[in-house]
């Protein structure tokens, strides 16, 4: 493979940070106060919900599969756990187990679509759909209501500081870089990326699909999970409305973060990317002071924006491919 061909591939696999450097640049220079220190924290601090979802989203898009229930188990993992520690059980429990259950009851939620449709071959859209449908009408049943208030330690990382720097961005950063540490260097990593590349091959290979399926549904819930813990200490309160409308915005950014919907493709460090132009994105326009509805129209052809992408940067890589293949086959006949 030549040194320009590599180039052009590296280049368009981290297209999402060409895009972030130039849409940073931009507003640099035509919106005010958008380049300033704290305005920069306040879009990492905005951003840090949406961030875990769009790796929850993009690590499932990897195994070939898409994740609808996420904006739901944002909701209802907290939502169930502080139930149950201030009116179900006697005592309730210590802030710290609190935590511990609610990314306990995110992983049994991702347990559970991971083993219907790695076992059962249940459509991931399908039982996906279904299970976030149902879990939304169970919060709306059971915190019809805001619970609050809640435990100082329970909203530590969506509300606390360590000086200038939210915990959420730390915490964010932290999850960030420990799956891409995993992605690249680990057996599992690998086993991960080739079970979404080629679910048939890895089989054969001795990979078991269906058990690296249900893992990364258990991953994705415990992000969700934890993505509902930084928004509940956010807000000082849990309510049944967390999460709404955030999964095709999740769905969006892992696509421009490098996800594809073919599966087999995509970086950690390329999904936070895409949370951080999408955090961008949102931030400009409000400083802009754009309306409302405006905001939710852009917000809808980002979408449509991701999808295209998505397929041109597919297409553009199996061209580049295909050139360099025509080249050596020319190149061989000609030596001989």
């Amino acid at each position: 493979m030549s040194k320009k061909l590599k180039f052009e591939l590296f280049l368009l696999e981290n297209l999402i940070w060409v895009l972030v450097a130039l849409f940073f640049i931009i507003n640099a220079v035509v919106t005010p106060n958008f380049a300033t220190y704290n305005n920069i924290i306040n879009i990492l601090y905005h951003s840090s919900i949406l961030s875990l979802l769009i790796l929850a989203e993009g690590l499932i898009m990897v195994i070939g599969h898409l994740d609808l229930s996420l904006e739901s188990i944002l909701a209802f993992a907290p939502g169930l756990t502080m139930l149950a520690a201030t009116k179900w059980i006697p005592g309730g429990f210590n802030p710290v187990v609190c935590i511990i259950v609610t990314l306990f009851v995110g992983a049994v939620v991702g347990l559970f679509n991971g083993i219907l449709i790695s076992r059962v071959q249940v459509n991931p859209f399908l039982q996906t759909l279904s299970v976030s449908i149902m879990l939304r009408g169970i919060v709306l049943f059971l915190v019809p209501f805001s619970i609050f208030p809640l435990p100082q330690a329970y909203a530590y990382a969506g509300h606390e500081r360590i000086g200038d720097i939210p915990v959420a961005v730390i915490l964010v950063f932290a999850v960030y870089l420990i799956f891409q540490l995993i992605m690249l260097y680990t057996t599992f990593g690998r086993k991960y990326m080739a079970t979404g590349g080629n679910p048939r091959a890895s089989f054969v290979s001795g990979i078991n699909t269906g058990r690296m399926v249900t893992y990364a549904f258990v991953i994705s819930g415990v992000l969700s999970a934890l993505a509902g813990l930084i928004t509940a200490g956010r807000q000082g309160a849990i309510n049944n409305s967390m999460g709404t409308n955030m999964v095709m915005l999740a769905f969006a950014g892992a696509i421009l973060g490098g996800a594809s919907l073919d599966g087999g493709k995509g970086t950690p460090i390329g999904m936070l990317g895409g949370a951080l132009l999408l955090g961008m994105i949102s931030n400009s326009l409000n400083l802009l002071g754009v309306q409302v509805n405006l905001v939710y129209a852009t917000q809808g052809a980002l979408i449509f924006l991701a999808i295209i992408i998505d397929r041109v940067r597919v297409r553009t890589r199996n061209q580049l491919l295909h050139q360099e293949q025509l080249k050596k086959l020319i190149q061989n006949k000609e030596e001989v």
